[in-house]
């Protein structure tokens, strides 16, 4: 079908041009506006017109949005305010209203009490002879202390390195060096895990605990963090430091896919832009209640979810961990208008028995990232949400997107009327490799409707939103950049993400860069994959991936499935997979295991899986083999394994 995008201003030029000569020679305006309007739609564009009928309502609040904030953020740039300074004024108010709710424990913080106990960490710093710029790391599970010390640490103009509290040992240790952090704040939770490193930090980390060690007592190089609060000033510092929107906020540490994490610079510009943007594109009020049950050293909890108490007043109710057993019943006891989701977490909600407490909640809006199409209107209609907010970003992306229709399995949508308004595009690649491929004047091919392609933003780092700070590693920041996509000699961020366009403009996330792979002369989408045999299993978890095997093109296709109590049939398993999946989709090796592990924001991790494939010496997992030639699976041992790698098998 030929491109509207492309035949569209052809038409659109031509029809104008009848215009201008019809009206010359001196025919009525009416009939002169009929034979150019005939003249756009002979010529394709009526292909044009059906999308502006389809699409306009969605642009027109997208635009909406897109001004809105960027004209608050100019006007805050313009005033060089910061975020502690908005919040400030969000104190000023509403001091009692409730700022931080901590579901686990039940403590309730004011925004007068978050405010007052921010003013202490930062006099308490400034005392201990810290200056802005320094970097102090924060080690705490997710409650209002949590808030408290890096807004606290902001206010003094310092800046927080957030830490994965799962982190251990060699992968901790990194972490803390590369941030340069000059202090380390940790929760009592996490006192065992620090002490085991403890030797390795150095004696210049100067090493504090918030909350009480317990019996075990407190090491000689610790200092307790709560009792200095206690006894430092509340009132606002005398002498603010002189920070901008544009200056550094904090440091997020991406999960990544491969290798150690990297520390992602957010400067209190990009913190103000997501939670704006997702404030604005759902139409979120002041009298909304937030529940946060995301980690708060990512950006999903830390700035779109606890964003919208800083920024705009909402009460935030903060659980350190989520619960598919407590979701909902944590939601009507707390009167939850919006919750927020990644990864797995819907899918988990839907394993539950039905409870009365799904039915009696107030919930009107779920927004997140990772929520499976397979899946998506079985969520909406069993729980009664009325609007899922799916979007696509990361912390450091300057090419973020949004669901703001609820438009079924989309992630966002760029303007089909007006694509430049928000300079970002599909270009297309090398999908083995992900090299970008060029036209002959070296620019990056655009992709068409319905064509995969790697997501980019164009980088400008004068606008607010489309600045690409990076990380603290040049090298990692530099990787992220590409030159030469839009027009000769420009800058790009590269996303590193597959998805697609449809003839509307909405998007799909297809997959994260190397999860798609080839076999048989077809691509197989994990996603697709992985939602197929969950949902025939119950939503049980799975992880899909490729493996090699000696001597055969492209990567087969494994499956890990979570089996605890191993029940599962494989055989039983195959004769559902023959109805619903394409046979070059069916996993030709099956892995059984206990469980499947997820990161922190509740996605699965497939990295060591895949590095193990399908070689039983690797592990004491139950493994199987899909013999295509018997048409069902056969137990994988050692002897298995060697005629599969000699080519003794038919793949």
């Amino acid at each position: 079908m030929p491109n509207p995008r492309m035949r569209a201003p052809g038409a659109g030029s031509a029809s104008v041009a009848s215009l201008v000569l019809l009206w010359l020679l001196g025919l009525p305006w009416t009939w002169s506006t009929a034979v150019a309007l005939g003249v756009y739609v002979g010529g394709g564009g009526w292909r044009f017109l059906r999308i502006v009928c389809k699409t306009a309502r969605r642009d027109l609040f997208g635009l909406f949005v897109l001004m809105r904030v960027r004209l608050e953020l100019r006007w805050h740039q313009r005033a060089r305010h910061t975020i502690p300074q908005i919040f400030q004024e969000v104190v000023r108010r509403q001091p009692e209203h409730l700022a931080l709710v901590d579901a686990g424990s039940g403590v309730c913080w004011t925004f007068a009490q978050l405010d007052a106990y921010s003013n202490a960490v930062a006099n308490l710093f400034c005392h201990l002879g810290y200056t802005p710029g320094d970097v102090v790391a924060i080690f705490l599970e997710g409650r209002p202390e949590f808030v408290g010390l890096w807004l606290g640490l902001a206010k003094a103009g310092m800046e927080a390195a957030l830490l994965n509290v799962n982190l251990r040992r060699e992968p901790l240790i990194f972490c803390l060096g590369t941030s340069g952090a000059k202090a380390l704040v940790f929760g009592r939770e996490l006192a065992a895990v620090v002490a085991e490193v403890s030797g390795q930090l150095g004696k210049s980390l100067v090493k504090f605990c918030s909350g009480d060690m317990g019996p075990e007592g407190v090491l000689p190089d610790i200092q307790l963090l709560d009792p200095l609060l206690k006894e430092a000033s509340t009132a606002p510092l005398a002498q603010p430091p002189g920070k901008g929107m544009d200056d550094r906020l904090f440091y997020i540490y991406t999960s990544g896919t491969t290798g150690l994490p990297k520390a992602a610079i957010v400067v209190h510009s990009r913190y103000y832009r997501i939670a704006a943007f997702t404030h604005h594109s759902y139409s979120m009020q002041a009298a909304d209640v937030l529940y946060d049950c995301l980690p708060l050293y990512h950006s999903a909890g830390n700035i779109i979810g606890v964003g919208q108490c800083l920024i705009y007043g909402l009460t935030v109710v903060l659980r350190k961990k989520f619960s598919a057993s407590r979701f909902w019943d944590d939601c009507v006891k707390y009167n939850c208008t919006v919750v927020q989701y990644i990864g797995e977490i819907c899918r988990y909600l839907l394993k539950q028995p039905v409870s009365e407490a799904e039915g009696r909640h107030r919930v009107r809006l779920a927004v997140g990232n990772g929520l499976r199409p397979a899946i998506w209107e079985e969520f909406t209609e069993r729980f009664g949400v009325r609007q899922v907010g799916e979007f696509y970003g990361a912390t450091e992306c300057n090419c973020s997107i949004a669901n703001m229709d609820g438009k079924v399995g989309s992630c966002g949508f760029n303007s089909r009327i007006l694509p430049n308004v928000y300079p970002i595009r599909l270009v297309k690649v090398n999908e083995d490799t992900m090299e970008l491929l060029r036209d002959a004047q070296g620019l990056c091919i655009p992709c068409q409707a319905g064509e995969p392609g790697l997501l980019v933003g164009q980088i400008n780092q004068q606008d607010p939103l489309r600045r690409f700070d990076g990380y603290i590693s040049e090298s990692a920041t530099s990787r992220k950049i590409t030159h030469s996509v839009f027009r000769k000699g420009d800058s790009a961020y590269l996303s590193g993400d597959v998805l697609v366009m449809d003839e509307l403009g909405y998007m799909y996330f297809r997959d994260r860069s190397g999860d798609t792979f080839r076999w048989r002369g077809e691509n197989v989408s994990t996603t697709e994959v992985e939602g197929v045999l969950s949902r025939l299993l119950g939503q049980t978890d799975v992880a899909v991936y490729g493996v090699a095997v000696p001597g055969v093109e492209g990567k087969a296709g494994m499956a890990a499935i979570a089996d605890p109590h191993g029940q599962l049939s494989p055989n039983a398993l195959y004769q559902e997979l023959q109805k619903v999946l394409a046979p070059y989709a069916r996993p030709i090796f099956l892995r059984l295991l206990p469980q499947v592990d997820t990161t922190g924001t509740f996605k699965i991790q497939k990295t060591r899986l895949q590095h193990e494939g399908f070689d039983p010496r690797q592990t004491s997992d139950r493994l199987f083999f899909l013999d295509l030639k018997q048409g069902h699976y056969l137990p994988l041992d050692q002897g298995v394994y060697t005629r599969i790698c000699s080519g003794a098998f038919s793949l």
